[in-house]
């Protein structure tokens, strides 16, 4: 990101409580290095998947919302190419989303941000997306659920289509709660072809006040089904 991307903070720590505040406020940190001050960001505009619709129905109807899974992956997900389960391996996914997708890369991952979303987890705001082959982990997804709103964080993949799987199964499980949206964060190639779309910031932090009034469910989740 550039500092007109949205940087609104540098600084602070990643107690759960400044975590809270801030994604109560739209803001989240990315930074490189935890011997770097840690930078928070707003970005504008903002990358999100819709859930339901005003009247609280899916989204065009789709038991997964504005999320676009492809025939390829519903028929995989059918004949159970995959075994999805929810907050039953936490820190093991963070670690897969925290390897460098190519050799030289770093990662924003670091060692103080899984301990940080560790805490979060073991007091039921973060939640993992767990997507098996034959008893190995092989992709997923977390993230921070606040209200009905679900603030994804990152996703990784060892096999074809693990992390879409995760995120397919995700998307229904929040829908079947009626969740809103998945915040994104920033846009990519890869997010749009999975049907997010761009949010005015003024448009996303409304929503997000909005959403500080609704009652946020503690606790590990088991997918629901719409």
């Amino acid at each position: 990101m550039t500092a007109n991307s949205g940087l609104v903070a540098i600084g602070g720590d990643l107690s759960p409580e400044s975590l809270i505040n801030a994604y109560s406020q739209g803001i989240f940190p990315w930074f490189n290095s935890d011997a770097e001050p840690i930078l928070w960001w707003s970005p504008d505009p903002r990358a999100v998947v819709p859930l339901v619709d005003a009247e609280g129905r899916p989204w065009q109807g789709s038991a997964t919302g504005g999320l676009h899974v492809s025939r390829r992956l519903r028929r995989r997900l059918s004949a159970g190419h995959f075994d999805v389960t929810t907050d039953q391996a936490f820190e093991a996914v963070i670690r897969g989303c925290a390897v460098p997708r190519k050799e030289g890369d770093g990662t924003w991952i670091t060692a103080a941000m899984q301990h940080a979303y560790a805490k979060l987890h073991e007091i039921g705001l973060a939640h993992s997306v767990e997507v098996w082959q034959q008893g190995e982990l092989v992709g997923g997804v977390y993230g921070v659920s606040l209200g009905r709103m679900f603030f994804a964080e990152s996703m990784f993949s060892a096999r074809t289509d693990a992390s879409k799987a995760g995120l397919a199964r995700l998307a229904e499980h929040l829908v079947a709660l009626k969740f809103e949206l998945i915040d994104c964060q920033i846009m990519n190639r890869h997010l749009e072809s999975l049907g997010a779309r761009f949010m005015p910031r003024d448009e996303f932090l409304a929503r997000v006040r909005h959403n500080n009034s609704r009652a946020t469910d503690r606790g590990p989740w088991t997918l629901a089904t719409s």
